[in-house]
Parts: C-alpha cells; sequence; structure tokens
C-alpha cells in the first residue's frame, strides 16, 4: 500500500509540476430519505446555512423516493457533524413534541392547505404527507405519491410562527440547488456590488471609443449575458434561466466557428506562420486585422492584475465555499493516496463524486497531503488551495500564451481578461474542479508546437472531465494539413507527429489511470462516470427541462461531426485558428449535454478570448515594451519546415 502510495502522489506531483512550468514543459441520499436530506446534509458542515447545502451536478437526481418514516437519518457511514439538520421523522400526534411549539398533525394541516401542495396531490391520487424535524428551529413536511415511489412536494415551515419559508413541487424537490438559496454557488461574487464592477472591469479596457460598434464589443456583451441567465437562476427562476443560456452559447459558436477559416498567408503548425515568411518564399501579403487598442494601458492592466488577483485570493480564503464538487476532489485524493478504490464506496454526503476522470482526483492529493482532511465536509482548506493554485496556473498560461502571440501587451490582456472576467471568480468561490480543466486545455495550446508534450496534455483534459476528449481529433491533426506541394518529408515528418501525439497521448492516459485501474475494472469505471451522468436526468438544460431526448440526440451527433471535421479539414492552423476550434467544440458539446451549468464557462472563455484578441494586430508601439512586435512577429513559435535547393532545412521561429 505504501509503494501504491507513493506512486500516486508522485504521479500527481509530475502532473502540477507540467503545469506549473509550462515554459519549461448523486444521488444525495439513501432511498429512505426524503430529499430535504440532500440540502441539510451538505449544509450542515457549514458554520452557517450556506448554500453548501445545494450539492452540484452529482448529487441531486432523485435523493428522495422512499416512505418518509423508513429511516431517521443517513447510513452511520456519514460523519455525524454532515447530518446534523438531516431530517427526522416524527410520528403523527397533535401534542408538539418537547421543546417545540408545533404539533406533527398541526404542520401536516398548514401543508395540505397550500394551493400548491393541493394542486400537485391532485396530480397523485392517493398521495400521503409526513412530518419532519427540519433542525431545531424549522419542520419540513414531505408528500409522496401513493407507493412512496417518488417525493411530489416540500413545505418548509417555522416552528415558533408556523409561517410557511419555502414550498416546493416538481425537479425542485430533488433538486435543491434548483431552489436559489443566496450563496448557493459562489456566496458573495452574486451581489451585484460586486458582480457588477467585475462587469465593467472586464468589458471597459477593450472599449475603442473610435468603433463604438465594433464586433469584439458585441463579443464580450455577449461573454457576460450568461449573468441574465444567472440573475433567474439566482432567483429560482429555472424556466428562465435554462433557455437564456443557449443564445449566448450559440452565439459563440458561430463566431469561433467563423475564425479558423483559413486566411492567406497563415499557413499550419508544419509550414510558415504568420508574419514570419520562410526563407526564399515571396513575402506574406500586409496583415489587414485592425489593432488591438486598450483603453488602459498596458502597465496599468498589469498593476490591475496583481490588485484583482489579491481580491480572488482574499475573497477565496474569507467567503468561498467548497461545493460537492471540490469536496470530491479532496475524497478521492485521499482514496489516492491511501490506496483505496477510487470509484465506488463513497461518503454518504457526496455518495457519486466519484463521476470524473482519475486526473481529477490526483491533482488534488498535493494538497490533500499539505493541508489534510478531517473525513467530514468542513471548510476543506485542501480544497480551497487547489482552486487558487488553479486559478494562478490558468492566468500565467494565458499571460505566457498570449506573449508567445503577440508579445506582452496581448498576454496582459489575455490575464487581466481572465481575473476580471465574473464567471472565473465564480469558478474559484465555488471551489469546483472547472478551472483545473481549463489549464488543461491551455497547456495543451501553450505546447501546440510539440506534438509528444500536446497529446499528453490533451489525455490529461481529458481524463479530468470527459467532455475535453472532444478535443483530441483537432489537437491530434494540428498543423499537420498538406500544404499543396506534396514534399515526400513533409509526409514523413506528419507522420511522425501523429505518431508521437498518439503515442504520448495513450501513455499519458495509462499511467495516470494506475491508481484507478489498480483497484477498479474498466466497467466499474465506466458504469461509475459515464453511464451515470448519461442516464441522469437534470433540468439544466433545455432537454431536460421540457423532455427533449430526439432533438437532444441530433445535436450531439453535430458536435461529434463538428470535432471530426474541425480536425480534418482546411483551416488556419496558428493559435487564433486552434484555440478558435477547440472552443468551438467544447461549445457545441455543452449545447448538447444533460445537465449545463456556468462554472463550465470557464471552460471555453480562455479559449474564445485567445481567439478575438490573438486575431488582431499587435499594438502600437506607444508604451515602454516598443519593441514586442518584432519580439513576437508570429502566432505560433514552433518549427517551421523550408524548402533550399539543397534540400529540407528545419527553422525555428
Amino acid at each position: 500500500m505504501r509503494i501504491r502510495a507513493s506512486l500516486a502522489t508522485a504521479i500527481s506531483l509530475a502532473l502540477l509540476a507540467l503545469c506549473a512550468s509550462p515554459a519549461a514543459a448523486a444521488q444525495a441520499a439513501t432511498t429512505a430519505s426524503p430529499s430535504g436530506a440532500t440540502a441539510s446534509t451538505a449544509g450542515a458542515a457549514s458554520s452557517s446555512p450556506r448554500a453548501r447545502l445545494l450539492t452540484h451536478a452529482a448529487s441531486q437526481e432523485s435523493a428522495a423516493s422512499s416512505p418518509p418514516f423508513a429511516k431517521a437519518v443517513r447510513s452511520t457511514d456519514a460523519p455525524q457533524g454532515t447530518i446534523a439538520e438531516a431530517p427526522v421523522p416524527v410520528p403523527a400526534s397533535e401534542i408538539p413534541p418537547a421543546g417545540r411549539h408545533l404539533s406533527a398533525d398541526r404542520v401536516l394541516e398548514i401543508a395540505e392547505a397550500l394551493p400548491k401542495m393541493r394542486a400537485v396531490r391532485k396530480e397523485y391520487p392517493g398521495s400521503y404527507g409526513g412530518a419532519y424535524f427540519k433542525g431545531p428551529e424549522r419542520w419540513q413536511v414531505s408528500f409522496f405519491s401513493a407507493k412512496g415511489a417518488k417525493e411530489i412536494g416540500q413545505v418548509i415551515i417555522a416552528d415558533a410562527s408556523g409561517r410557511v419559508l419555502e414550498q416546493w413541487t416538481g425537479f425542485q424537490v430533488a433538486w435543491t440547488m434548483a431552489r436559489g438559496y443566496p450563496g448557493a454557488f459562489g456566496e458573495h461574487v452574486n451581489a451585484l456590488y460586486v458582480w457588477i464592477p467585475l462587469c465593467l472591469l472586464f468589458f471597459v479596457p477593450f472599449f475603442d471609443w473610435r468603433r463604438p460598434f465594433a464586433l469584439l464589443h458585441l463579443d464580450l456583451l455577449v461573454l457576460l449575458s450568461f449573468s441574465v441567465s444567472l440573475a433567474f437562476f439566482n432567483h429560482a427562476h429555472i424556466y428562465a434561466s435554462v433557455p437564456l443560456t443557449y443564445p449566448p452559447l450559440l452565439y459563440l459558436l458561430a463566431r469561433m466557428l467563423a475564425l479558423p477559416r483559413r486566411r492567406p498567408g497563415v499557413r499550419g503548425a508544419l509550414g510558415q506562420t504568420a508574419g514570419s515568411p520562410a526563407v526564399g518564399a515571396p513575402p506574406a501579403p500586409r496583415s489587414t486585422a485592425r489593432p488591438l487598442r486598450l483603453l488602459i494601458p498596458a502597465p496599468w492592466l498589469a498593476i490591475g492584475i496583481v490588485s484583482l488577483l489579491g481580491f480572488r485570493i482574499a475573497l477565496n480564503v474569507t467567503d468561498a465555499n467548497v461545493i460537492d464538487v471540490g469536496y470530491a476532489g479532496v475524497i478521492g485524493a485521499s482514496k489516492v493516496v491511501h490506496g483505496d478504490a477510487l470509484y465506488g464506496h463513497w461518503p454518504a454526503d457526496n455518495e457519486h463524486g466519484d463521476t470524473y476522470g482519475p486526473v481529477n482526483y490526483e491533482a488534488y492529493v498535493p494538497f490533500e497531503q499539505i493541508f489534510g482532511w478531517s473525513g467530514t465536509w468542513d471548510d476543506l482548506p485542501a480544497a480551497h488551495a487547489a482552486s487558487v493554485f488553479f486559478d494562478l496556473l490558468a492566468v500565467a498560461l494565458l499571460f505566457l500564451i498570449g506573449r508567445r502571440m503577440r508579445g506582452p501587451t496581448l498576454g496582459i490582456a489575455l490575464a487581466y481578461a481572465w481575473v476580471s472576467f465574473p464567471f472565473t471568480l465564480f469558478a474559484l468561490e465555488s471551489d469546483s474542479n472547472d478551472t483545473l480543466v481549463a489549464v488543461m486545455i491551455l497547456a495543451a495550446l501553450y505546447f501546440a508546437g510539440s506534438p509528444p508534450v500536446r497529446g499528453a496534455f490533451a489525455a490529461l483534459a481529458g481524463l479530468t472531465k470527459f467532455a475535453p476528449l472532444a478535443l483530441a481529433p483537432l489537437l491530434a491533426t494540428h498543423g499537420l494539413r498538406e500544404d499543396g506541394d506534396g514534399w515526400v518529408g513533409i509526409r514523413a515528418l506528419r507522420s511522425r507527429a501523429l505518431a508521437l501525439f498518439l503515442l504520448a497521448f495513450l501513455v499519458t492516459a495509462a499511467i495516470v489511470s494506475i491508481p484507478a485501474l489498480t483497484h477498479d475494472s474498466p466497467n466499474t469505471i465506466f458504469q461509475r462516470t459515464l453511464v451515470y451522468q448519461s442516464n441522469r436526468g437534470s433540468p439544466f438544460s433545455v432537454w431536460g427541462l421540457y423532455g427533449l431526448p430526439g432533438p437532444q440526440l441530433v445535436v450531439q451527433l453535430a458536435a461529434l461531426a463538428l470535432a471530426v471535421a474541425l480536425a480534418v479539414l482546411p483551416r488556419r492552423d496558428d493559435l487564433v485558428g486552434l484555440a478558435a476550434a477547440c472552443a468551438a467544440v467544447i461549445t457545441a458539446v455543452q449545447l448538447g449535454i444533460d445537465h449545463w451549468f456556468y462554472l463550465y464557462i470557464p471552460w471555453f472563455f480562455p479559449l474564445v478570448m485567445i481567439a478575438l484578441l490573438g486575431c488582431l494586430d499587435a499594438p502600437a508601439a506607444r508604451h515602454p515594451w516598443a519593441g514586442e512586435r518584432r519580439e513576437a512577429d508570429s502566432f505560433d513559435r514552433t518549427h517551421v519546415f523550408v524548402q533550399e535547393p539543397r534540400g529540407l532545412r528545419i527553422a525555428s521561429q
């Protein structure tokens, strides 16, 4: 066991070393518990009524499906601190229990009289209700269908006054995250006094007053328009919030598909790159792209990056709540270190936290080792530290990618966009693992000129969360397109590059899968991850909200076809084209999934910004970095193959 733990720790440290040095290389309750247990068990570990009460995607689907008096609390496997407010059944009686103002019969009468509950009970003849203690000051009344197969309604009542605090029907019974509890995700970042200034800080520096109707302005506003959907979500208006996410996703998909089109003078990674013609080749046509104009000078933006990073870290330390996704990372890291089975037998308060790839859990190992884990859903300092580290990695990678493409100004602009965009702070404040996905994809872009390193990061991204596997064909064929010259030597080099990518992808996937495959069969992993994700229903997509399996299948097949098409059809092979194509694939995949959430925006946001800002020309020399255009006169520093009278020469860009 000690050997396996050492191996797991070594793998995790290697993963973080690769990311940290880019320039160098669920169901929430047992079947006998009402769905209120989902909220309470998750939140009881907090010292305040945070909406850690609401677990995120993995553990919400069908929490309550059995008669109300079958069991008082969860399995004893759950830590005591996590079940303090779990619904406790109370037998029918007209006498208030000790320490209570209301009796079980009285709270049932209050709940049964509500028009909303009467309406839903008419739809389920023979339904019945049960009363529960919900903490020391509240009651919960749950209504079940005739055979107890489904919880159809839920009411929360104040014990002291008999006032109805909450009443829920439909999917909001089981999906407590759909109830609009304040601070459920992101805590105080949702406050208008935080969100609106961030929106302004994000938009204003890129505003060009000379061209007020520039398309870039619309692009940035579309990115911010997810805020409208989030506002409805925060107020529990799911039938408004869900449809409002699709117009910006569709716009971004169309916009990203327009950018990878091959343009004169833009060649692949194995051909000449824009702005740096090969020896003996005719001069590249003069760029017609408009310059990147920043309303605020880049040195001031650099100061803004430092200030906003300090703000983000301080907010994470003092205000953020760890949702079930971050909690799952810490649990998985503990399992890896102790040599336990990674899939199956998870704690009751995060029963389906094993729905991600093994890299997700391995990436948390160093933080779990440094900060430890108490075994309960407490403040989880390891999850906080991991989230901050992933956030810093994303900022660093964006700067390095921008600097490589156009010089320090673009690097600063991209890094600033990340730290000022409110949805990246939303992910940081939720301490989710979604920034890790962005980091792996950005690392693959940074090492785009190296097929084996690109292949390794493609595997790491896909085995963190599985959606980025759709990028594998695109990343595999990057820079491998024919230039129309028919050089046999270049064809051979292309084949070698593809082979190196595939070999690195497979070797990396095999290595990071060792901790999982040591204890779990491939079938177990498949059932606990992809099968579970595909079978669970969710109201957080139009497909689940309105029941549209047929159209959803069409969209999913179209996303698959798009991923293959972008991998094989001619397109610009610089970093702009690669980022835009990756963003298009990720967006298309998200359009077809069952469960979409705002934490997924950071998956494609940095790619979108690289494509939008990278396609602009280098800025005029009006600041201390006057020579930056000469330093970064190509989109992608890589190898260029040049034909000379004596044969093929490899030049470095």
